[in-house]
């Protein structure tokens, strides 16, 4: 297979695993829209839904498949004929379709979900990717809970799918279990392995069960995954998804890695508010990058560090990931650099004792309210000149 071999594929489950958060259902047309912003985003991979489980899930990937051009459109299966038969018939209209399908890889999933062996889960996955591969090219499979799976038999799986024609490996670590040392060694172990692993991209899917999600995709990353699967706020079942803007900024940030994606990083604030909206699901106002206190700094020491350099306390700008500027939030542990700062924005440019002065005061007035806006900074300046008069 022929790629880039430092490019990392951005696989989007917002609409499929994100979409499945209690409350959070999107109507067709509201899908669509999020896609478009998606394919501006640059994702290479959109996970539109999984057709067997409604009508509408069915609908909505039809009509993703006309509306989106770029980026691949791929639908979710079990490893069963009826499921694979209504994706190929919701994927008719795809430029570039994609099957995902796979089946339990741990003993735990394979005993207490399946009632069923491994050497029968085995058969099971090679026969639903023979079958997925008749009618499309592109076919995913996904080793489910192979975070707790043994290795070597996820490494027998994965050697017998891709035999098979699977052109993507996903190894999900579905309940969020690994730490990310372990789940690096997991791929790793893939890598040294797997006799056919250079005949498919090997996929991360993390969930965030103990907030590490995004540590154990980046690990899986350093050791030779190449797509990363994810979802915009890192919305998702349970505690979440890895978050596509954390693993993509991670990548931007740390360049001696040597991998890079086709993210425009500056649609990242647009879109997160976009799909915020649209599922009714606010974001965190402490959630890395888009977060509304991502770029707000309230200390009076970070404050000061900040306006001598932003690098002191900034490793990415507002600007690369579309936000709309860093803020220095008044607060009462503000210090008098601060203040000066947004003084000066309006007009008010002090000597060293009246800054002394009107700082005392700012203290008073901050004591009593939770933040300082321009208005107070305002009022607070009209009571200190009729004062002085």
């Amino acid at each position: 297979m022929l790629h880039d071999p430092n490019k990392v594929y951005v696989f989007d489950t917002t609409l499929r695993d994100g979409e499945q958060v209690p409350g959070c259902q999107l109507t067709t047309p509201e899908k669509i829209e999020i896609a478009k912003e998606l394919e501006a985003l640059g994702v290479d991979i959109i996970e539109a839904g999984f057709p067997i489980s409604s009508p509408g899930d069915f609908q909505s990937v039809v009509e993703l498949s006309k509306a989106v051009s770029q980026p691949i459109i791929c639908a979710l299966t079990r490893a069963n004929k009826g499921d694979i038969d209504s994706a190929v018939a919701a994927l008719q209209y795809a430029k570039r379709p994609r099957i995902h399908t796979g089946i339990g890889s741990s003993d735990m999933h394979i005993k207490h979900k399946f009632n069923s062996t491994r050497e029968e889960i085995l058969l099971r996955a090679v026969d639903a990717v023979k079958y997925a591969k008749q009618f499309v090219e592109d076919i995913e499979f996904y080793a489910e809970d192979a975070g707790r799976a043994d290795v070597n038999f996820l490494a027998q799986m994965v050697e017998a799918v891709i035999a098979a024609g699977a052109t993507v490996v996903n190894i999900p670590d579905t309940n969020g279990y690994c730490l990310p040392d372990q789940y690096g060694q997991k791929i790793k172990f893939l890598k040294d392995n797997v006799q056919n692993i250079d005949q498919a991209i090997i996929s991360v899917h993390c969930h965030n069960d103990l907030g590490l999600a995004t540590a154990n995709s980046i690990a899986g990353l350093q050791n030779g995954a190449r797509q990363i699967e994810g979802t915009i706020n890192g919305i998702g079942e349970r505690a979440g998804n890895t978050s596509i803007e954390e693993v993509v900024m991670i990548l931007k940030t740390h360049q001696n890695l040597g991998l890079h994606t086709n993210i425009n990083t500056k649609n990242f604030y647009e879109i997160s508010r976009m799909v915020s909206s649209q599922m009714r699901m606010p974001v965190q106002p402490n959630k890395a990058i888009v977060g509304s206190n991502a770029f707000a700094h309230s200390s009076g020491i970070h404050q000061d560090g900040f306006l001598k350099n932003r690098e002191n306390y900034e490793i990415i700008r507002p600007e690369d990931v579309g936000f709309p500027d860093a803020t220095i939030v008044l607060t009462a542990r503000s210090g008098r650099h601060a203040l000066k700062f947004h003084l000066e924005r309006l007009g008010h440019n002090l000597s060293k004792d009246e800054l002394a002065s009107a700082y005392h005061h700012f203290l008073t007035i901050a004591d009593r309210k939770l933040n300082i806006n321009d208005e107070d900074l305002t009022l607070m300046m009209r009571e200190l000149s009729s004062v002085e008069r």
